[in-house]
């Protein structure tokens, strides 16, 4: 194949000044990371001495909200790669809820993810130690980063699935947050980001609504992925995502999704935050230009997608008793009332998963 495209151009986050927004200025003069080295110091002088940049905007680089309605109390938001939960892990974030009182409670998010309310800015340096001494991580869940990445809730468990996605989520994971210890290289995108990834018949992750993704497909009795791009969900527009005309196999998933992210951090449009995700710039470029620019950032030959994906299934709720795939093995399915949990309910979850599983819990998008 012929690649035509031109040169990548340097990194359009070094525009002009009078080109950029509030946002885009306060982003030139800090990367959001390098407030992690703030943190003992805000907890010692508390919320109302901090600078409105660092309080409002930068502690979201760590997955930290500042919450307007509720004044000194934040929200915590992890990354839950997959969804997958362990009880030991269940239980620490129990204990940080109910240290918050009256005013703490957990959410589980529509990406698989758990957030935590009613948090004092004066906690968060031992709430990050507790976070680390579980394997659990906030950073760059928040502004403008990859948001958590979703796969299919019974990966692993589903007797019906095509691919066991788990280890390629945590693989894309690693690969932007650099194994849970930041990475710059990925905190100034022009927007947030949103990656699914699909080895089940039933496009269990709303692909349609994500930046990127993945949904299985087979070329002969190879299995592989199609990609999926531009999906867009908001109250000023809904776009599904377009094919990319792209397929690749489970070991280039990680590299395909590097190589979309930089392109769209050098590339994507950064003046309007609201016409600044990842579609506005493939109704710019064209899906074909776009295709060739990543190919070209990639370094290979990106191969047609397959003639058509894997989902053949209805999507269904997880609600109920259903058999593993392990002979003999069942998983269970609850339903969380408006993704609402309590410390209480924490506490009982992770010694349900214990007594009567492996001790693990499993998220779904269905909030």
């Amino acid at each position: 194949m012929t690649n035509t495209t031109p040169p990548l151009s340097p990194i359009s986050a070094k525009t002009t000044a009078e080109k950029q927004n509030k946002f885009e200025k306060f982003k030139s003069e800090k990367d959001g990371l390098e407030i992690r080295s703030d943190l003992e110091h805000f907890a010692q002088i508390g919320w109302e001495a901090m600078d409105e940049t660092d309080r409002i905007h930068r502690l979201k680089w760590l997955g930290v909200f500042f919450r307007p309605v509720t004044p000194g109390k934040f929200m915590i938001r992890l990354r839950v790669p997959h969804g997958i939960i362990t009880s030991t892990q269940l239980r620490v974030l129990a204990d940080i809820v109910q240290r918050c009182g009256d005013d703490g409670c957990a959410d589980v998010t529509t990406r698989q993810s758990i957030q935590l309310r009613g948090i004092r800015i004066e906690d968060l340096p031992d709430i990050f130690r507790r976070f680390e001494s579980v394997g659990l991580s906030s950073l760059q869940s928040a502004m403008d980063n990859v948001r958590n990445i979703t796969g299919s809730p019974v990966s692993g468990l589903e007797a019906s699935e095509l691919y066991d996605t788990r280890e390629l989520v945590q693989q894309v994971q690693d690969m932007i947050t650099d194994s849970g210890k930041g990475n710059p290289t990925f905190t100034n995108l022009p927007r947030k980001f949103n990656i699914a990834i699909d080895g089940g018949r039933e496009n269990s992750v709303h692909g349609e609504i994500n930046d990127v993704a993945f949904l299985p497909a087979f070329k002969g009795e190879i299995f592989g992925f199609n990609v999926l791009v531009g999906g867009f969900f908001s109250a000023s527009r809904v776009a599904p995502a377009i094919a990319m005309n792209v397929w690749v196999m489970p070991d280039q998933v990680v590299a395909l999704c590097e190589a979309i992210l930089l392109v769209y951090r050098d590339h994507g449009l950064r003046a309007n935050r609201q016409k600044a995700r990842l579609m506005w710039l493939i109704d710019q470029w064209g899906v074909e230009k776009f295709r060739d620019v990543v190919e070209q950032q990639i370094g290979f030959t990106l191969e047609p997608e397959a003639e058509t994906d894997a989902i053949d299934r209805v999507r269904r709720d997880h609600i109920g008793l259903y058999p593993q795939q392990q002979s003999g093995l069942n998983y269970v399915g609850l339903c969380v009332s408006a993704g609402r949990l309590e410390a209480s309910d924490m506490y009982e979850l992770a010694r349900l998963a214990e007594v009567y599983g492996t001790s693990e819990l499993r998220l779904t998008v269905e909030q």
